[in-house]
C-alpha cells in the first residue's frame, strides 16, 4: 500500500499527503525539509550522468518502506515521490505516480507551480485526487490478492475432486472384478506399531504384510503392492487379529 505522497519543487516539499496514521520519519517536522532536499539532490546527481539514468526506486536498510520517484520533465526540479510497503509493487506505484503527475498539471496552472511561493496549503485541494488514486491502487492490490486466493482454493478443490474420483473409480473397478468382500476390508492396528513382527510372525511374507498395514490400505491394495494372493494376505491378517494386533474395518 502507498503510505505517503510528496511533491517536491526545488528541494522543498510543495505538497505532502500522509495516508497512514502511523508515524513516518519521512514526513515528520524538520525531517520533511531534509528529506525533500536529499531526494532532490539525489535526482540532480543522477541527471549529471547520462549513463546512470533517472532514479525510480530506493530502499533504506533500516526502514520497511520503499520509495518510488517520478521526475516531471515539463517543469524543472519537480519530483513526485511515494513511500509504500511490501504489499505494493514498484511498477504499480510508478503507474499511480504518473496518474498523479498528469492530474496535478491539469488541475493547477503551470505558472502557479513554477512561481510557487513556498506555501504548501496552496495545493491542499489536490488531496481528494490523491486519495482517489491511493484507493484505486489499494483496491487493485486487494483484488489481485483475492484472485490468487480463489485460484489457489479452486486448484486445491480440483485436486481433491480428482483424487476422490480416481479413488471411487478404482474401488468400483475392483468391485467389478467380483473379489470376495474381505478384499475391501482395511486392517487397522489396535496396538502400538513399534512392535517387532519377527517375534510373533514367521516368514518374510508375513513381515512384509505387517509393514504394509497403515490403516488406509485394504487387503486388496496390500495384495497388489506385494504381488500376493488375496487369501494369503487375509489369513495373515486373521493371525494378527488373533494376536490382538489389528482389526478389520
Amino acid at each position: 500500500m502507498i503510505c505517503d505522497v510528496l511533491i517536491i519543487k526545488d528541494g522543498m516539499p510543495l505538497f505532502v499527503r500522509s495516508i497512514t496514521s502511523s508515524i513516518n520519519t519521512f514526513t515528520q517536522g524538520d525531517n520533511l525539509i531534509m528529506v525533500s532536499g536529499f531526494f532532490s539532490a539525489l535526482n540532480s546527481f543522477s541527471d549529471s550522468f547520462d549513463d546512470l539514468g533517472t532514479i525510480s526506486e530506493l530502499k533504506l536498510s533500516n526502514n520497511e518502506l520503499k520509495l518510488s520517484f517520478l521526475k516531471d520533465k515539463s517543469i524543472p526540479n519537480l519530483i513526485y515521490l511515494a513511500t509504500y510497503d511490501e504489499n505494493s509493487k514498484g511498477v504499480n506505484v510508478q503507474r499511480t505516480l504518473r496518474k498523479i503527475a498528469r492530474s496535478f498539471l491539469m488541475k493547477f496552472n503551470i505558472n502557479k507551480i513554477i512561481n510557487w511561493n513556498g506555501r504548501r496549503d496552496a495545493f491542499d485541494s489536490f488531496e481528494p485526487i490523491i486519495d482517489q488514486y491511493i484507493q484505486e491502487e489499494k483496491e487493485e492490490q486487494d483484488g489481485k490478492f483475492k484472485e490468487r486466493v480463489v485460484t489457489l482454493i479452486k486448484n486445491v478443490e480440483d485436486k481433491l475432486n480428482e483424487e476422490s474420483d480416481l479413488l471411487a473409480l478404482k474401488r468400483e473397478r475392483k468391485r467389478l472384478d467380483h473379489l470376495p468382500d474381505y478384499c475391501y476390508q482395511i486392517p487397522i492396528f489396535t496396538c502400538r506399531t513399534n512392535i517387532n513382527p519377527k517375534n510373533y510372525l514367521t516368514g518374510d511374507v508375513s513381515h512384509k504384510v505387517f509393514y504394509r498395514i497403515d490403516g488406509k490400505k485394504s487387503i486388496d491394495e496390500i495384495t497388489q503392492e506385494l504381488n500376493l494372493k488375496h487369501d494369503q494376505v487375509y489369513n495373515i491378517c486373521k493371525n494378527l487379529i488373533k494376536l490382538g494386533f489389528v482389526n478389520l474395518s
